[in-house]
């Protein structure tokens, strides 16, 4: 029935990578420049480090520009996070908190499998 959804299968993908790209990169962009908030909790080197990832990352993710090794490394970052700031709290992240960077791990070691696709500058036309 719904089988006709197949032609759009690409533009799909593209827009899972656009929006989850988005969605990290403003993660990096409240740890790094307290916008649009303030981001409510200390910064550390660590903290610093991942908002680096995030911002630089999801840009990258984005425009679809190395995106196979950037998602790799936005999944493992998101992997660390989870255990270090919400795993530790519970074992489900329904409970923890953590529902969001799990999220991004899975979604991100997805992209990095899938690689850049439509509408990214890895496939672009020569």
């Amino acid at each position: 029935m719904l089988n006709g959804l197949n032609k759009f299968q690409d533009q799909a993908y593209a827009l899972l990578r656009v929006m989850a790209g988005l969605m990290f990169m403003a993660h990096g962009v409240q740890k790094l420049f307290n916008f649009p908030v303030e981001f409510p909790y200390p910064l550390n080197p660590m903290t610093m480090a991942a908002g680096g990832i995030e911002l630089v990352g999801g840009f990258l993710i984005i425009i679809g520009l190395f995106t196979r090794p950037v998602a790799f490394l936005a999944s493992g970052m998101s992997a660390v996070g989870y255990w270090m700031a919400h795993g530790m709290k519970g074992l489900y992240p329904i409970t923890n908190g953590g529902e969001i960077i799990a999220l991004y791990c899975f979604i991100f070691l997805f992209i990095a499998t899938y690689g850049g696709g439509k509408w990214s500058v890895d496939n672009r036309k020569a």
